[in-house]
């Protein structure tokens, strides 16, 4: 199939999960995760009707950018981000979706501080509590969300979450529910400078069951481009 026939099946997946939960499937944003694909593929996934583009390295986003392939869309970095590559990032998308910890987020203020500008955050969560990922465990949030109003510079837009690989798409249903549930939480206390505008969780195996849990992006890479293949890449 091509991209624009994966990604019209897609979005007819995301409606009869939306409605299935007594959603609006408008509520839903499709985050098209261009790792290890070229300008022409982002293209044709925009053309097709993505909502949003997202990218994993540094040095692709810079590449593509260079080629102005997200043209038409918005560009998100939903990757792990060093903090040495932080200038390369804050201003040129319009979402880092992956700060996962403290000096990330300190890094980006104080960069889109020297930029004068605001930059549009989701703050990670390690939902299953994975040493192989980052993100802040939930025990941490009450004492960061409180104090996220100092960083005038960014804007917590929401939460991502990335729970562990599983065989059986619908074991990640309680992970997907606490963030639902720590979104919630969160809404309700009305932190200064934290919206849950975002809860982007649920990726090509997943996004189903992730909507039906309150999801309101996922982040597809595999079902829109194919299996990606590793053996053509150096990249770090």
């Amino acid at each position: 199939m091509s991209i624009a026939e994966n990604v019209a099946a897609i979005q007819a997946n995301i409606a009869a999960a939306a409605i299935a939960a007594g959603r609006n499937p408008k509520e839903i944003l499709l985050c098209a995760a261009t790792k290890m694909n070229d300008a022409d593929a982002v293209r044709q996934a925009i053309a097709a009707g993505v909502d949003c583009c997202g990218e994993n390295r540094v040095q692709e986003l810079t590449a593509k950018l260079d080629q102005d392939a997200y043209r038409g869309a918005p560009v998100h970095f939903i990757g792990r981000l060093q903090t040495n590559k932080v200038k390369q990032v804050v201003g040129k998308v319009d979402l880092i979706q992956s700060v996962d910890r403290l000096k990330l987020l300190e890094a980006v203020n104080a960069e889109a501080a020297r930029q004068g500008i605001i930059q549009d955050i989701l703050l990670q969560i390690n939902i299953g509590r994975e040493e192989s990922k980052g993100g802040f465990l939930t025990e941490e949030l009450p004492l960061l969300l409180p104090d996220l109003a100092k960083y005038t510079n960014i804007r917590v837009q929401g939460l991502m979450a990335i729970p562990p690989i599983c065989q059986d798409a619908t074991k990640n249903d309680k992970f997907f529910q606490e963030i639902y549930r720590i979104g919630v939480d969160i809404r309700d206390k009305k932190y200064d400078n934290v919206w849950v505008n975002i809860l982007s969780m649920g990726m090509s195996d997943d996004y189903e069951s992730a909507i039906r849990c309150g999801s309101t992006m996922i982040r597809v890479g595999t079902a829109i481009f194919g299996a990606r293949d590793y053996t053509k890449t150096h990249q770090p």
